[in-house]
């Protein structure tokens, strides 16, 4: 029995990292966009509307570059990663749907995947895909 309780543990506690983990970083996103730079990996990418964005301050100075923002959560799911991303480290992908409101436009869902990896206690991101979704 207990080789079955591992998984399980495993996929609570991923949900749990997932779900704080999006409260914050669409907080800043939204509110202190500078703050995200704590959020990402120095080596991080970024695939935004399949615009490929490597590396951290590449990344910063993209989402800096973006209107104000306002982003709403429908669903939020993770899943612990069996293989480690990044040398032997704890990982987990977050998939997260709902709707974005850049300044000025009309609110569309989106969807954004983000790999993640424990760097002590704290996630960082890994990779990031984010993508409008078109009626």
């Amino acid at each position: 029995m207990a080789p079955m309780e591992e998984p399980k543990e495993k996929a609570e506690q991923a949900l749990q990292a997932a779900t704080e983990f999006a409260q914050i970083f669409y907080e800043y996103l939204d509110k202190k966009r500078n703050a995200v730079r704590n959020l990402y990996m120095d080596t991080a990418t970024l695939l935004w509307n399949g615009n490929a964005i490597s590396n951290k301050d590449a990344i910063l100075k993209f989402l800096e570059d973006l209107p104000t923002s306002e982003h709403t959560l429908t669903t939020l799911d993770s899943q612990p990663l069996v293989e480690p991303v990044i040398d032997g480290q704890t990982s987990i992908m977050v998939t997260v749907f709902g709707k974005a409101c850049y300044q000025d436009t009309k609110a569309k869902g989106f969807f954004q995947t983000f790999i993640l990896t424990s760097q002590g206690n704290v996630w960082k991101i890994v990779s990031d895909t984010y993508r409008f979704l078109e009626a």
